[in-house]
Parts: C-alpha cells; sequence; structure tokens
C-alpha cells in the first residue's frame, strides 16, 4: 500500500504540472540553458542543507523545520540532484528532483527533504534524463498532500532552469 501512495502523490503532481500528458506548445528545451547572470546572487545549496530532524514515521509540523532552513527560502538557489522518472520524456514543465537515484529515493518511504518538486520557468521546459542535473531556481516552502492529507513534500522550486 505504501508504494502505491507513494507512486499516486507523484502522478497527482506530475498531473498537476502538466509533465505529463499532451503538449499544447513546443518549447525549446533546456540542453544548454543560459546560465544566471548574477551567479553571486544564486546560493550553491545540498539536500543536506534541507534536511531536518523527522523520523519516518512522524508527522510532518512546519516547527521542524530549522532556522537555516528558513533562510534559504524565497532565495535563488542552485541544488544537483536526480530526476524522478516521469511518463513523459520532452517538454517537462515541472518534475520532482531527488536527493538520488538509489531505492531510497524511487522507493517508498523517501523522507521529506530528499525531494523537490520543480516548477519550470515560463519560457524553460526540460527532458528526462537519468544523470545527476543541476537545477536553478527560487526555493519555497509549500506542503504538497496526497489525496489522504498525507503531506508529501514540502519543497517548491519555482522559476526554473535545468544545466
Amino acid at each position: 500500500m505504501n508504494v502505491l501512495r507513494h507512486s499516486v502523490w507523484i502522478l497527482a503532481f506530475l498531473l498537476l504540472s502538466g509533465s505529463i500528458g499532451c503538449e499544447r506548445t513546443p518549447v525549446a528545451a533546456v540542453t544548454g540553458a543560459k546560465p544566471s547572470t548574477n551567479t553571486a546572487e544564486v546560493r550553491e545549496t545540498t539536500f543536506d542543507d534541507l534536511k531536518f530532524e523527522m523520523e519516518k514515521t512522524d508527522d510532518f509540523a512546519r516547527s521542524m523545520i530549522t532556522p537555516k532552513i528558513e533562510d534559504v527560502f524565497d532565495r535563488k538557489i542552485r541544488i544537483r540532484g536526480y530526476m524522478y522518472p516521469t511518463l513523459k520524456r520532452k517538454g517537462l514543465k515541472g518534475f520532482v528532483l531527488v536527493r538520488d537515484n538509489l531505492e531510497c529515493c524511487f522507493g517508498p518511504g523517501a523522507a521529506l527533504y530528499d525531494c523537490i518538486r520543480v516548477e519550470m520557468d515560463t519560457d524553460e521546459t526540460a527532458e528526462f534524463s537519468i544523470r545527476p542535473i543541476a537545477v536553478e531556481g527560487v526555493l519555497r516552502f509549500e506542503e504538497f498532500a496526497d489525496m489522504d492529507g498525507t503531506t508529501r513534500a514540502i519543497y517548491l522550486l519555482q522559476e526554473g532552469s535545468v544545466d
């Protein structure tokens, strides 16, 4: 049942973000995306920077977020990770970025701090890759719950671009 619920929240996010299904208008792929013009404003971040104390069996509470993590919200960051597998391969307007491609993240029970929902910038799209990628965008706190109310993601990267 855990695998099914985990898959359902990913599918729900992909449907809402337009990452699966038919494209309405073709948009240029992000391969070779333009680098940020002001790299001083981009904070290099890792998944370790977003980690907080939480047992897998705990319910999420906003108070778990540390002040150090709060300081990263609403800032432009650059973070490396892997794309969670999608049904669509090109023209992605959104996807889930995970810490690594091992079973801990692609299987059931991934930690909340090990995944980030990514919404691409208006004129950007991405192509699915099994290789590590770097994503740049503005990190926000936004809870994403599945149909039974279980929080499945808490981080959202908006205005995203992929290197």
